[in-house]
């Protein structure tokens, strides 16, 4: 099933760079407290695996410590933050084109026809970000667009004001 373009969003000025950026301060801190609650999850469910004796970590230290002594259960316990911030993106840009801070800077992220992005397409701009220094980019573009913009086929727009 194709969606079906909005031709409404379409054609939106494209968001200056120091808009994105006050979005990005605000997400930043939003991110944050997921990821916090992510590790949280993470060791509550290492800690619930040791107990019941699936998982062996060096005894007699804390945990965070034998986390960090364990290569393999490290990289899943990283992956699975990972996972959990860029899901929290991902979502929010794929189904409404807005995360809290976004909508707090009135912007949107859409596809230029006005339709959402995909949760792929919205994972790939995680990526192409990179952390954010995708959007240096924008000093140099006559045409407002970030790295993660032109290899998406992308753009944020800034919304008229209510």
């Amino acid at each position: 099933m194709t969606a079906t373009p909005n031709y409404q969003l379409a054609g939106l000025p494209r968001a200056s760079f120091l808009h994105r950026l006050g979005a990005a301060i605000y997400d930043a801190l939003l991110a944050f407290a997921v990821y916090a609650l992510a590790g949280i999850i993470g060791l509550a469910v290492i800690a619930m695996l040791q107990q019941l004796g699936w998982l062996s970590l060096a005894s007699n230290t804390e945990l965070a410590l034998a986390l960090q002594q364990s290569p393999v259960v490290h990289a899943i316990y990283q992956l699975w933050l990972l996972i959990c911030v860029v899901g929290f993106y991902s979502y929010f840009w794929s189904r409404t084109g807005q995360t809290l801070g976004m909508k707090a800077w009135q912007l949107r992220v859409q596809h230029t026809n006005g339709q959402n992005i995909s949760p792929v397409t919205a994972v790939a701009r995680c990526f192409w970000s990179l952390l954010g220094l995708g959007n240096l980019l924008l000093l140099l573009s006559q045409q407002q667009l970030a790295l993660q913009d032109r290899l998406s086929d992308s753009e944020v727009v800034q919304l008229p004001k209510r």
